[in-house]
Formats: structure tokens, sequence, C-alpha cells
């Protein structure tokens, strides 16, 4: 992040794996939003396991940045138990840690029926 200020953030939080090789396309997503969102705009990855760093490291990072809103987006395709039951009490955990920035959760991306959109043009394309 540069010199200049920030007031939002965005986290994409991600399941982690053992291997490092699994990280790299929430990486490159991650490259992409810095470009789009620009200078005012905190971006970073957090796991749930097995890769740091974890989504409180994350969130406490991007407040000391100064960012005052704060959206945590799961990279996820569905609601499964992380999703649905260990991720909100994590942000809640987030939010009573960091209790002047707005922390708002994201449903999963693959739920959203334009990246269900873009992944079907994807398998249309290789078939």
């Amino acid at each position: 992040m540069n010199a200049e200020a920030v007031s939002r953030g965005i986290v994409l939080f991600g399941h982690g794996a053992r291997d490092a090789r699994w990280a790299e396309p929430f990486a490159r997503l991650a490259d992409k939003l810095r470009v789009l969102a620009g200078p005012g705009t905190a971006v970073s990855l957090a796991f749930l396991e097995l890769m740091t760093p974890d989504l409180p490291t994350a969130v406490a990072d991007q407040a000391a940045q100064g960012c005052s809103a704060i959206t945590v987006i799961p990279v996820f395709f569905g609601q499964g138990g992380h999703v649905r039951r260990d991720l909100p009490s994590i942000v809640d955990a987030c939010r009573a840690a960091h209790p002047g920035v707005r922390i708002h959760l994201a449903g999963p991306v693959g739920e959203d029926d334009t990246v269900l959109d873009a992944l079907a043009a994807y398998c249309l394309r290789q078939a």
C-alpha cells in the first residue's frame, strides 16, 4: 500500500490449503481488485486455516491502515459449514475488536449470478 490514505478495505476470505500454489488464483484476484478499486481501498487475503494471515489479522491490519469500512468476501462456491457457522462468528469477533470499523460480510462469490454466468461462459469456451 502506498502513502495515500485508505478509507475502505476488501478482504478476500478463502479456506486455505497446505500447498501454497492453491492461493495463486486468490492472489491474482486481489491484484486485479487493487487496480480496479484504486489507492483508497486496501485489498488483502485471509484464510480460515493452513495459511496466513487469518481473518482477524487481516482486519486488524486494514483497521491500522485507517479503513473505516471493510467488506469480507468469502471466495467460496457455496455456504458449507465454514461459511454458515465459522465465518459469522469470526466476523463478530472482528467487529468486537474494532468497534469503530463497519465490517460487512458479503455472500459467497459462487452464489452470485454474475459469477455463475462468467463460469458458464468459461465452460462453454472449453467445450
